[in-house]
């Protein structure tokens, strides 16, 4: 039975964390999913969720979901903002979608103090400086 369901690898995907901007006060981040495939995904689904210990206590956030129809091959949709006071947590991003009838689904997570600049790169099609999972 289990041996039956196909194993559908996720490649040429990926979850970024995209600084945006700064000021005096703050940065600006946003986490986008970046397809580049060279063909669209549909019935994309992501769920969103921080989690671990800060201060010596458990802290989970709440669990978001975001649903796009389509993302289109070598396109990007912004999946959320996220907050700097989150980077100290796990930030899990749950991703499935369809190519044709096939569905394919993968957990990308950023873990603790893993949004740094010095894992800053320049994010593909997106051109901007952040930190990606593929």
């Amino acid at each position: 039975m289990i041996k039956d369901i196909p194993e559908n690898i996720v490649q040429d995907i990926a979850i970024a964390v995209a600084l945006e901007g700064e000021s005096v006060e703050t940065k600006i981040w946003y986490v986008y999913l970046i397809n580049m495939k060279n063909e669209p995904i549909e019935n994309v689904l992501i769920t969103s969720k921080g989690y671990g210990e800060k201060d010596g206590e458990q802290v989970k956030t709440s669990t978001l979901r975001h649903m796009f129809p389509t993302v289109l091959n070598s396109a990007y949709v912004l999946i959320e903002p996220i907050d700097e006071a989150t980077f100290g947590l796990n930030n899990e991003y749950w991703l499935s979608y369809y190519i044709g009838k096939e569905i394919f689904d993968k957990k990308f997570i950023f873990l603790p103090e893993s949004i740094v600049e010095s894992n800053f790169i320049k994010l593909p099609i997106l051109n901007k400086p952040g930190v990606m999972i593929r």
